[in-house]
């Protein structure tokens, strides 16, 4: 067991091994749940295409001029270990084929085709490691007409469907970015568990095709049965729900400052006006039901409006939460950080990175009793552990490894 896999040996899945060839966000995301959970992973680099997260945060508008200066890169592989292998190589390409042999996992996010072209795809690896897990994750999927179409977040999340029901009725779709891309990591995660049942039980590997396309549109579920039972296309409607109302982002106090408020029932909606001090509102037929209130929506969000922006949005939550109805701070990236349920629940931690010093993390969303989620390292410097891995797990000399540097092999 290697000194990494022994700081992580209290988790769930301690004692399985991931080698990963990815790099971006959706790839690199899901193994490092994994890693957060206990495994060990391997990840395989190369100077020769440096992984472009170590250089630009996209997020943030920095670039870095080495690749170990990236907060996000950092974030995205957390617990890693990394070796540098030049897969135009074929000597590469062989101890590429070693870690796979002493691993339990496989995945890789290059375009589809790019793998196998490189004798490292599924076909190959399951012959010589029949039990494998092996996930493919790309835009598309590894068939179809759309296969080798390149992708990120704003272009699978369009054709996923989502920027189309996302935004006001006058503006054109929305564009989303990274997080489309950490939600299909998240449904990597799933399968790669799922599959690790499968094996428990039989004994047998298996292939995951994973399309980030698909991971997206699954998840608007009921914009497909919409149209399929009601032959109905759903658009853009802004902040406002099918039916109930008021649903919307209001106004408070300070710059920039919104509260979302959704109120489903008379109920609701009674105890909304009692919190406003505006019981006469339940009597004004233009909101004495939930069809009323919903046709006449702008007087609605106007009244509530003139409500809201003298208060700060979190007194209004905690009054509203208090009688039952559903409110919470529409949170900026500050708001976030600063939040004082976010931060009781240790959301932001620090680690210490060689580079760039401490270091704010996102911790995983989830709190397991017995198996805690573990962080031990920062993300690893690139090529970090050559040594390590190449001597320690597959037992080559140091001779090997210099000679292997200089031929720009493991590089």
């Amino acid at each position: 067991m290697s000194k990494q896999a022994e700081k992580m040996k209290n988790g769930p899945l301690q004692g399985l091994r991931i080698t990963e060839f990815t790099s971006a966000w959706a790839g690199p995301y899901a193994t490092c749940l994994l890693g957060f959970l206990g495994a060990e992973v391997i990840k395989v680099e190369s100077k020769k295409r440096i992984d472009h997260s170590r250089f630009i945060a996209f997020t943030t508008g920095k670039s870095f001029s080495t690749p170990d200066e990236s907060s996000v890169f950092n974030n995205l592989n957390l617990n890693k270990q990394s070796v540098t292998l030049n897969l135009t190589k074929p000597k590469a390409v062989e101890i590429a084929k070693r870690l796979a042999t002493v691993s339990d996992i496989v995945v890789e996010n290059m375009r589809p085709g790019v793998v196998p072209r490189l004798g490292l795809g599924y076909e190959v690896l399951k012959e010589i490691k029949p039990d494998l897990i092996y996930l493919s994750s790309s835009a598309c999927g590894q068939t179809g007409p759309w296969r080798e179409y390149v992708g990120y977040a704003p272009t699978f999340a369009a054709m996923a469907g989502l920027p189309f029901i996302t935004g006001y009725d006058d503006w054109p779709p929305s564009n989303f970015m990274g997080s489309i891309d950490l939600r299909s990591a998240t449904t990597a995660a799933f399968a790669i568990l799922t599959a690790l049942l499968y094996r428990q039980k039989t004994g047998e590997g298996q292939y995951i095709d994973l399309s980030s396309q698909e991971s997206i549109a699954v998840l608007t579920g009921e914009v497909f049965l919409d149209y399929v039972m009601n032959n109905k296309v759903r658009t853009r409607q802004g902040n406002r729900h099918e039916f109930m109302a008021p649903h919307n982002c209001y106004k408070c106090k300070g710059e920039n400052n919104w509260i979302s408020i959704a109120v489903a029932t008379d109920q609701e909606w009674q105890a909304l006006t009692q919190v406003m001090e505006k019981p006469e509102l339940v009597e004004d037929a233009r909101f004495s039901d939930g069809q009323n209130r919903w046709n006449n929506q702008d007087e609605l969000d106007s009244i509530i409006n003139e409500w809201t922006e003298k208060h700060d949005y979190y007194e209004i939550m905690e009054k509203l939460q208090k009688v039952g109805v559903a409110a919470g701070p529409s949170l900026s990236g500050e708001g976030l950080f600063k939040d004082k349920h976010l931060k009781q629940r240790e959301v932001f931690m620090t680690v210490d990175h060689p580079v760039i010093g401490k270091d704010w993390i996102i911790t995983p969303p989830w709190k397991l009793s017995a198996t805690p989620a573990s962080i031990p390292r920062h993300a690893p410097i690139l090529g970090e552990h050559n040594e390590t891995i190449f001597k320690g797990l597959l037992g080559m000399s140091q001779e090997e490894i210099n000679q292997l540097s200089e031929e720009e092999v493991i590089f």
